[in-house]
């Protein structure tokens, strides 16, 4: 019987995830879910025929470059592939794969929780029941901003921001959206199309950004583009910290020009940039667009789908590179 393929996996998975991985492969867990360093990696990838990473192993052209010769695949348990060198692996050689679709409907509901919490001061709110400062009640008490009848823009028309649309008209928030190309009216839900992201912010009472992060999207979001939206919109972030300017966007909500911002991904993170920490306005989550157990599953299903074509010798349906 040939030995099963090594596969060396970033972080501990869900457990029909891993019970997979053992019957069908020799996979190297970590139990701990410890997030190595660069040269642990590298040390613990001798051997194994794919690397099985998320988001939180970040393989930059240097790690790429001194793996070691066993490695063919990368293969993503994340839509997201910002943390991987992609030209340094297609130079390399490598395969690398990612996992779409499957978490769209999870990180669409992160982003509605995001819009109903910062418009709703939902933080604010929950610090004064928790701390014992809610002495009482008065039509100007902690008065936020109302999601119906509101215009959403959506910067990524993809999956997610699709489902975000589709979610949002229950709100009977009237859509607007930019995307690299308008999408067929049916498939849009008849929103608006903006070509161009400066057209699209100022009808923006709130806006919701699903774009990859690139080196073109980097820091889209800065002091100009801020500045076009309506005085007291309302921002929110599932997409990567990276999109966004953050000492722009922290001026934006301390100047008022912005009413709240609602995060679950940031720059640098989990170092954040310490003036978030002082916003009173901004409603923030620990990166948890994917954080329920269907789509873990799922996730970890998807990435072995893909595993699995390539030690079969076929293209996997998820090749980025």
């Amino acid at each position: 019987m040939a030995e099963k393929p090594v596969v060396l996996v970033g972080r501990k998975l869900a457990p029909a995830v891993e019970a997979r991985l053992e019957r069908d492969y020799a996979p190297r867990l970590n139990p701990d879910d410890r997030l190595y360093d660069s040269d642990e990696l590298i040390a613990l990838a001798e051997g194994a025929m794919a690397i099985l990473p998320c988001h939180t192993e970040h393989l930059s052209a240097a790690v790429i470059a001194r793996l070691p010769e066993s490695v063919r695949a990368i293969v993503n348990y994340s839509v997201g592939v910002d943390h991987v060198d992609l030209e340094a692996a297609k130079a390399k050689g490598l395969v690398v794969t990612n996992t779409p679709d499957v978490l769209s409907a999870a990180t669409a509901e992160i982003a509605l929780l995001l819009m109903l919490g910062a418009a709703r001061r939902a933080s604010e709110g929950d610090r004064l029941v928790r701390g014992g400062g809610w002495r009482d009640w008065s039509p100007s008490f902690m008065v936020g901003t109302q999601m119906t009848g509101k215009r959403l823009g959506i910067v990524g028309m993809g999956r997610v921001g699709q489902l975000v649309a589709r979610r949002a008209r229950a709100f009977e928030m009237e859509i607007h959206y930019h995307n690299r190309r308008p999408l067929a009216p049916e498939q849009a839900g008849h929103a608006t199309y903006h070509a161009s992201l400066e057209d699209l912010l100022p009808h923006c009472d709130f806006l919701s950004l699903h774009c990859p992060a690139t080196p073109e999207s980097r820091g889209l979001m800065n002091r100009a583009r801020l500045s076009l939206l309506p005085p007291g919109a309302i921002l929110v972030n599932t997409a990567r910290g990276a999109v966004v300017d953050d000492e722009a966007l922290i001026d934006a909500v301390e100047s008022g020009h912005l009413a709240a911002v609602g995060l679950d991904v940031f720059n640098n993170e989990p170092d954040i940039n310490p003036k978030y920490r002082e916003l009173q306005n901004g409603f923030y989550l620990p990166h948890i667009g994917s954080a329920t157990r269907e789509t873990r599953i799922a996730m970890g299903n998807r990435a072995l789908d893909n595993l699995d074509a390539i030690v079969r010798g076929e293209v996997p349906r998820d090749r980025v590179a």
